[in-house]
This record gives structure tokens, sequence and C-alpha cells, in this order.
């Protein structure tokens, strides 16, 4: 016997139903027929019959297992990140640099919640009520408030727990070169103690921001981040750095490599004997160089070129590629206002009343916002706009496009040659990936949701730590067509099995993961336990949501119905 599902088309529609029917035969010839219609029995009935005429044979073994499990199945909660993420952390000294005490714990949960999803400290409450961490990480119950006030344990501690992480990596890698660059994240609310108007980088206009400043090792490893205020320039920042190297660190002869608009003459000066430095001349400066004979524009190739100069070290080059794209850009901003020069030429023909003066002035106005004024103008004749190019000014501001002359005062060797001292210029690139990770693409360090200076610190140390795991998983996974994010979502799906049997213990189980997440797994070197350990721990927050929607839906519900009384 078996059971057939049929389905029949009439009138258009679908008719389905279910037959137990049984096969016989008759002389060489096998026919069916249906013992009975099951189409109006209950779903669990069918698949009742189903199990039993497929393990007819084998039914009373089965049974007596039946006997035994409960019929229902509870998942359990999310393990599978916590212990990848927990396991890295303790492999890179993150859980050593931090300590074992109760704060350090909450601290690694904030690092870990914040790679599993971003959010506020009520989010990561939330989260550890859906994942095991007051288990893995042997924590107790915890509240948001508790979180918050870890925020300043860190922020007080910052220093002690970068040290040790710098230790600890000197001892496998020594490192005498550091990257360093600064970036800014605005502000919602007008209340951050290190909120201030500047320079927006995101190009938020009206915003108050702080700025960050984040120094690394020369793989682009994180050593030590700091805050400061959001009107804070960024070449202000170097000597603080600097001495941070040499005095906590205690790396007394040290190379620091930064951008041309961070480290200025005035800042070299500042430096002194304390350390070597690498950065890159501003377009003025490389005029004024040419100007002074020191090097000419024949000598920026393709291939780098090398000229010496008071005990300074100048590497040219010119990026054929760059050199196009600027070309390029440059073309497009001129056939716009060609196009808007068009324009305002029609409305001037077609209306008397409009002037002619204010429409000059408006695209005068946009050709230096696009900052070509140098080459292109404007002009008027007889209510009529002319587009001027001036080819000689367009050479002169054409003659450096691609070119940039990194400067360095490291003595030329065969661990500093000129090749070497070009990529470590251009490893800051390493800085600049690290700022989008925490801003855009995955950490998400915005919005901040605190107020406080140290636990502003302490939110930005936490987005440091934080990338330190991201980049290990980077490494690992990157011979996997696998994004971070979706990684970390498929070690997330990873949940406890709780097996419950009549007359016994209930006890969890973690089931093997799917073969993306073993593969993912496998490549971090990390191995799932049998057993996780159960202490009974729920956690909840402080402030309930329903509670606050409910009030929310009260307070709509009643201006709907003034509006409708109205």
């Amino acid at each position: 016997m078996y059971i057939e599902t049929v389905s029949t088309k009439r009138g258009g529609r679908v008719y389905t139903c279910v037959l137990l029917r049984e096969s016989f035969r008759e002389g060489e010839k096998v026919k069916h027929r249906t013992i009975a219609n099951l189409t109006s029995r209950p779903d669990d009935e069918i698949a009742a019959l189903r199990f039993a005429l497929k393990h007819k044979g084998q039914l009373p073994a089965e049974a007596s297992i039946l006997d035994q499990v409960e019929p229902s199945c509870e998942q359990g909660l999310s393990v599978g990140a916590i212990i990848a993420l927990s396991e890295v952390a303790e492999r890179l000294g993150i859980t050593q640099s931090l300590g074992r005490s109760r704060q350090a714990k909450l601290a690694l949960w904030q690092v870990i919640a914040r790679i599993i999803q971003h959010g506020s400290r009520l989010g990561a409450v939330r989260l550890a009520e859906t994942h095991a961490a007051c288990d893995i990480l042997s924590l107790g119950g915890f509240i948001e408030d508790d979180l918050y006030r870890n925020l300043d344990w860190l922020a007080s501690r910052q220093m002690t727990i970068e040290n040790r992480l710098f230790k600890l990596k000197q001892a496998h890698s020594p490192c005498h070169l550091f990257l360093y660059d600064v970036t800014s994240s605005y502000l919602e609310g007008e209340c951050n103690e290190y909120g201030e108007f500047g320079y927006n980088r995101d190009k938020k206009k009206g915003k108050k921001q702080i700025v960050i400043g984040l120094l690394t090792d020369h793989d682009g490893d994180p050593v030590s981040v700091q805050v400061f205020h959001g009107n804070t320039a960024d070449n202000t920042t170097v000597l603080e750095q600097i001495q941070k190297v040499v005095v906590r660190f205690g790396v007394k002869r040290s190379i620091f490599v930064g951008d041309r608009g961070m480290l200025k003459g005035p800042q070299l000066k500042e430096i002194g004997e304390q350390a070597d430095h690498i950065t890159a001349l501003t377009t003025p400066q490389m005029r004024t160089l040419i100007k002074k004979n020191v090097f000419t524009l024949e000598m920026f190739q393709e291939q780098t070129h090398t000229v010496h100069h008071e005990e300074l070290r100048y590497i040219l080059r010119r990026n054929p590629i760059r050199q196009q794209e600027i070309v390029v850009s440059r073309e497009k901003k001129r056939k716009y206002i060609d196009a808007l020069v068009h324009e305002k030429n029609a409305l001037l023909e077609r209306s008397r009343r409009t002037n002619e003066t204010t429409a000059l002035k408006a695209i005068n106005a946009k050709i230096k916002k696009l900052g070509i004024d140098k080459w292109l103008k404007v002009q008027s004749q007889e209510r009529k706009l002319i587009l001027e190019v001036d080819p000689k000014a367009l050479d002169a501001v054409s003659q450096l496009d691609g070119c940039y002359v990194i400067k360095t005062n490291v003595k030329e060797s065969t661990e500093a040659s000129s090749k070497i001292i070009h990529d470590r210029y251009k490893d800051l690139a390493l800085v600049e990936w690290a700022f989008r990770t925490w801003k855009a693409d995955f950490l998400e360090m915005r919005p901040h949701y605190v107020y406080k200076a140290t636990r502003t610190e302490g939110h930005v140390f936490v987005v440091m730590l934080a990338y330190k795991i991201i980049r290990h998983l980077a490494h690992c996974w990157k011979n996997i067509e696998v994004t971070i994010e979706e990684g970390i979502t498929e070690l997330d799906s990873i949940c406890l099995n709780t097996i419950k049997t009549s007359g016994r213990t209930p006890f969890k189980t973690i089931p093997k993961p799917r073969p993306l997440g073993e593969k993912l797994l496998e490549t971090l070197d990390v191995q799932l336990p049998k057993v996780v350990p159960d202490h009974g721990i729920t956690v909840s927050p402080r402030k309930k949501l329903v509670r606050h929607a409910s009030r929310r839906h009260k307070a709509m519900h009643k201006e709907v119905a003034s509006a409708q009384n109205s």
C-alpha cells in the first residue's frame, strides 16, 4: 500500500485529493486500486500513515523511540557566531588584554554584539536575549545601564588595553612603521561633549561632528584610536601620536606615515628627531619646487624617479590612470557648464524680463564651485552668454594631472628603497579602508547613542576592537565567495537544540552546520563544542519597547479620534 496525492484541473481551478492505494498484478499487468479517500483527514494523520507504511518492517523499534522523545522540539539560543568571534578575540589577544573581570566580559560582549548586529546598548541587551552570550562568555545578567557604565570603564582602561595589545603584537611581529590618518563622524544630536562644527568629510551640512584619529601598524592593524573635538584640525593631532609611539609604546626609532595635509612644515619641526617621516607634497609645494629646479616636469613618468635634495628624498611619479580620470572629469564639468549656458541663453532670448547680469553671476558661481574657474569663464555680449576656454591656463592647470611626490627623510638602504617608501605611503589606503568599514560598510559606528565624553571614547574603542576581528575574518575568508556580513549571518544561524526525553533531564546539542558554515569555521580553525553550559541566566532590558509602542499607539488613536470628532 501507498499514499498518492492526485491533482486535477477543472474549469480553471485545481483540485487535490489524497488516496490510499495498493498495487496488484493480473497476469503480466500491474494494476492499481483505491482503498480509501484520505482527503478529508488531518495532515498529521496522513503523515503518520506515510511514516507507518514507510517503516512497516521496523515499526516496533521506531515506536519505542517515539515513546521516549516528546512530540515538541525547541530551538535554543544562537551560538555559532559568538563561539567563533570569542575564539578569534582570544587568539588576537583582545580577551587577554581586556582581562577576566565582569567588566572585561561585558566589554567583550559589546565588541561581539557590534559585529553581529550594530546598534545601541539597548540593542546589545536585546541581542543577548536570543544569543547564548551569558553562557559562552560566563556572564551574569545585565541591562543597558550596565553597558553604558562599561563604556566608562573602557575609556578609563583604554591606554592599558592598547599597551597590552601592542606588546603582544611586538612579541611576534616587531613594528617600527606606523600609519596615521583622521576622519570625522557626524552627530544627529546637539549634546555630545566632543561635538563641534568643523570640516565635515561626510558632507552633512549643519551637523556637529567628532574627529577620530587612528594609528595602525604597517599592516593596517589598529594600534590606538583617539577622539578629538569636531573642530580639531588634522595636523594638530600629529605630535600627540608621535609621543604615544615613543613614550607609551617605547619605540625609540620609528617611521611615521601621514598624508600631505597631515605632515607640513610646522608638524615636521615638532617631530624633530623623535621619528622619521613619509608624506606627500601638496600641488602648490610641487609647483614651488619645480620653479626652484629641484625637479622638472619631465621627471614625472609611470615609473618612479628619485631626487635627493637637502637631506630629503623626493619620489616622483605620474599615474596614467589617475591622469585620464582627471581629464574625463574636467571635460564633464565643461560640458555641464556648456549645457547650463545654452539653457540660460534660451531663457534670455525667450523673456526680456530675465536679468542678464544675474544669469552671468549664477554661472560663474557654479564654475568657481566646480574648481574650474582658472581656465573657464563666461562673458556676456548683447544678452548672450559666451563660454570661453583659456588654452594657456588649461595647459598650466593640467601639467600636473596624475602627478604626485612622496617626501621622506628616511635614509636610502636595501630596507628603505624608493619603491618600499612609495609602497608604504600607499598603505595609507589601509587606514581609509578601516574608516569605511567603521562608518559605512559593516560596523556602522553611527548613530553614536552617547553624549558623555568618556562614553564616546568607549564607543569608538569598541568599534576599533571589533575592526581588529573583522580584519582577521577578512584574511581567513578571502578565498571564500562570501562577504563578512554574509559569513557572520551564516554562523549566527547555528542555534542550540534542546532534546527532551521522557524520564530524563533535557540536554542541549549543537547541530551540524551547513556546508558553508563548516567551511567558514574550518578556515578560522574553530571547532564547535559538543556541550554548551546552561547557567539558566536570562537577560531582559530595563526599557520595554512594547510598553513604549503601546503608548505611541494610544496617542495615535487619540489623535485619530480627535480628528474624526472635529
